[in-house]
């Protein structure tokens, strides 16, 4: 498929593989789908492995970036055709914002979707961070499996000292990214939520750590025997969640789901504007048919605040976009996974 760097418009019946066109987009850029799926579970039924090309041109420069995918082993990945040696030395070269149905719960959703919104975010904008990261929940894992032995057998205890060194270490310098994090997005999404709701509603971000950067060592120990019992580490940024305010009001607790779905969208609205600032770089927006759940008023601030974006729409038909005088550049249909040009 060849998509104009303007608005470009994919419809058809649902489960024709639309949404699948914008997964390997997305998949391109952050090398995980963003339904949260397992590398198996996008490969096409009865099928063992399958391959996504995808040639970018970044800067004036053309580049490729190629995924092989394959049942029960890891992914390949290469970058024009040399192969990379982590996955995560991926991020960054594509920028992506998608935005689906699903994100309009991101407020009333569990913590973890709101963690992953914020790692999503983080790991395209900061290489140091998906280290951080990447070696923060590879030494969650170890510390667990640890805890299960010292579960069956008491003397494996004066080891977890080694773990949690090494996880306090990198649990703070995620904490402290996070915070910054939000901080920047406060400053941006402000404007943008009080133009939603007509200058009624002032939006604030509120990070809430699981545990304080400088209690975090003092914190394991604490929990020590309650995490053997549990056989599962429960103090740390794997537990991290962020808050919604409206007018000092929490808006998961409080808000009507009108507020909610309007938070979400300003949400995604300042995740693009802080890509802009941070990277100096316009990312690519996915909308998975998401313009059918908004009303007149959020859908017309979602595309104002397009621009200059490469932008890959799906829906189930045209009617609602020549309606509302949509300008699109590029229009492709989907049957059953074919993809036919029409424009």
């Amino acid at each position: 498929m060849d998509f104009s760097d303007g608005v470009n418009i994919l419809y058809g019946d649902n489960a024709q593989g639309k949404t699948n066109i914008l997964e390997s987009i997305y998949m391109s850029a952050t090398t995980k789908s963003h339904r949260g799926s397992k590398d198996k579970e996008v490969i096409k039924f009865g099928f063992e492995e399958c391959h996504i090309k995808t040639l970018l041109d970044k800067e004036g420069l053309g580049r490729r970036v190629d995924m092989h995918l394959r049942s029960g082993k890891s992914k390949g990945i290469a970058v024009d055709q040399v192969r990379l040696k982590r996955a995560t030395e991926l991020l960054g070269l594509l920028k992506v914002v998608l935005f689906s149905p699903e994100d309009l719960s991101i407020i009333k959703n569990a913590p973890s979707e709101r963690r992953r919104f914020i790692n999503s975010e983080l790991c395209q904008l900061d290489s140091i961070y998906t280290y951080n990261l990447e070696s923060y929940n590879r030494i969650v894992d170890q510390r667990n499996k640890l805890l299960k032995e010292i579960f069956e057998n008491h003397d494996y205890k004066e080891t977890i000292f080694v773990w949690d060194m090494q996880l306090v270490s990198f649990g703070k310098k995620i904490i402290e990214r996070r915070r910054e994090f939000v901080e920047q997005l406060n400053v941006i999404i402000k404007d943008i939520h009080k133009s939603l709701s007509g200058g009624k509603e002032e939006l604030v971000i509120k990070y809430d750590p699981n545990v304080n950067e400088k209690e975090f060592e003092k914190t394991l120990s604490k929990n020590l025997e309650r995490d053997i019992h549990l056989k599962s580490t429960s103090a740390g940024p794997h537990k991290d969640d962020i808050s919604f305010f409206i007018n000092g009001m929490d808006v998961r607790t409080y808000g009507s789901q009108g507020q909610q779905r309007t938070v979400a969208l300003s949400l995604k609205l300042a995740e693009i504007e802080l890509v802009k600032i941070v990277a100096g770089d316009n990312p690519v927006l996915l909308l998975d048919d998401v313009l059918s759940e908004l009303d007149v008023n959020r859908q017309n601030h979602l595309l104002d605040r397009i621009g200059d974006i490469q932008t890959i729409i799906t829906c189930t038909g045209l009617d609602d976009f020549v309606n509302a005088r949509f300008e699109y550049d590029k229009v492709f249909k989907v049957v059953e996974g074919n993809v036919t040009m029409e424009n």
